[in-house]
């Protein structure tokens, strides 16, 4: 790392799982650490205690924003927005504002990675990249914003051959060393606008993937998406793209029923165990960053692989999951659907009448985008916690709304009282979770639990 940033104390602002990997590594190195999270709690004890075990100074509660401001570097949380007082202060000061993202890239400075980001779809690409280069015989891992940080992996005594490595706009706004092997770009829509004051501003901050680009530079794009390809028309290197609506460098011949990657029939579209359009996108842009990533892995030993690959992978809880039927009910958790984008693909894939579970924390965007869907197969609508006004406001004149507080005992108990058989229950919140749980994932296991319970 630049010499200017150990010459002093590293402020490490945010103590979920990410700030606590971040602050472990940098104290083992031998830097000085200050560690501090304005939240409180149980867990957030537990993690004091351990990073106090490792001589780091943590503050919960606040922000000592003197010490802040002193500091040789600052290291940033994802979940920490970028006008709160700690990082203004920095910024003000002239302190250099890092993701952890940024750390886990300097301590592992040979990492071959893969990285994926966009609107939508990026977990579910990241783990299927993960799952492919296995498959192919790598010892991998998929890191970043889909769960484990990549400062993590960096503690591990052997890191591994190759990482998938999901990134949010939040983490490429504090990553400037950003430089994968493959990038991919999903999708892009409006997002995160409780955020960011525009919708160019967000997309600005996707566009800071190619920000390093060379003409060595490999990057996966989907053709199907125009605000996608005007992003990456600038971008250097060599570009191919996916696309479910016609031929591309990876592709669905629906004629044949076929997926096509470079070229190569790959699987039989019967053959993947994943619902939905978007999924077959998700699939085409996961191989086809496998398959340019080494010219081993274009090999015929290795596309048989990947096409094992592809057939054996099975999806991710909270997308799309179908966790039960009951009295001839389905009940569907997509709580990962934190954006109207997501839940609007989640209603395309609906067949049956469907109760939709809407609400949480709202992030900007009008639910009136999904007004073409819910006229097509949403029966109810129950609304719920901070977001229920503004979505009682924007599609009372479209459904039946039932709207409730912050109960998510009551929701799901609406649920089960006004579904009948045949019809479906579908959380696809398109809001964040934060006004009631911890994350996504807290929401769908929540869910979950309470339908195995009827």
């Amino acid at each position: 790392m630049p010499a200017g940033w150990l010459n002093g104390e590293i402020a490490v602002i945010g103590l979920a799982r990410s700030g606590r990997a971040v602050a472990t590594l940098l104290a083992r190195t031998g830097a000085d650490v200050y560690a501090s999270d304005s939240g409180a709690g149980r867990a957030l004890e537990a993690t004091a205690t351990a990073l106090r075990a490792e001589d780091i100074d943590v503050q919960l509660g606040a922000h000592d924003l003197d010490r802040i401001g002193k500091a040789s570097l600052v290291v940033v949380s994802p979940g920490v927005p970028p006008n709160a007082p700690p990082l203004a202060t920095a910024r003000a000061r002239g302190i250099d504002v890092v993701s952890e993202l940024e750390i886990g890239l300097r301590m592992l400075p040979n990492l071959r990675y893969i990285a994926i980001t966009g609107t939508n779809g990026k977990t579910t690409t990241t783990a299927l990249t993960e799952h492919l280069l296995s498959s192919v015989g790598h010892r991998a891992v998929a890191a970043g914003n889909i769960g484990t940080p990549l400062t993590e992996i960096a503690l591990h005594p052997t890191p591994p051959e190759w990482v998938a490595l999901e990134i949010s706009s939040f983490q490429l706004h504090d990553t400037p060393s950003i430089n994968p092997r493959v990038g991919v770009l999903t999708n892009l829509s409006a997002n995160h606008l409780d955020r960011y004051a525009t919708i160019e501003e967000y997309y600005g901050d996707k566009a800071l993937l190619f920000r390093n680009a060379t003409a060595a530079s490999q990057w996966v794009t989907n053709g199907d998406d125009l605000v996608v390809e005007a992003l990456a028309e600038a971008a250097a290197g060599i570009r191919c793209r996916f696309s479910v609506r016609g031929r591309s460098d990876a592709w669905i011949d629906r004629s044949r029923g076929m997926l096509e990657v470079l070229g190569e029939p790959l699987l039989a579209r019967a053959d993947l165990q994943l619902i939905g359009d978007h999924n077959v996108a998700n699939a085409l842009a996961a191989a086809l960053a496998v398959l340019l990533a080494s010219e081993d892995h274009r090999l015929p030993p290795a596309l048989g692989d990947v096409a094992r690959g592809l057939r054996t992978f099975k999806g991710l809880e909270h997308r799309i999951e179908a966790v039960g039927e009951a009295h001839g009910v389905l009940w569907i958790n997509d709580s990962k659907s934190t954006n109207v984008a997501s839940t609007a693909v989640a209603l395309r894939g609906m067949t049956r009448p469907t109760v939709l579970l809407l609400g949480g924390r709202h992030k900007g965007e009008p639910y009136t985008a999904l007004i073409d869907e819910i006229k097509r197969t949403v029966k109810v609508v129950i609304a719920y916690g901070e977001a229920a006004p503004i979505i009682e406001g924007d599609l009372g004149n479209v459904v039946p709304i039932e709207r409730l507080g912050s109960s998510f005992i009551d929701v799901v108990a609406a649920a089960r009282r006004v579904a009948t058989a045949g019809d479906a229950v579908l959380l696809s919140p398109a809001c964040s979770s934060y006004d009631m749980f911890k994350n996504y994932e807290e929401r769908g296991a929540t869910f979950r639990r309470l339908v195995e319970a009827q």
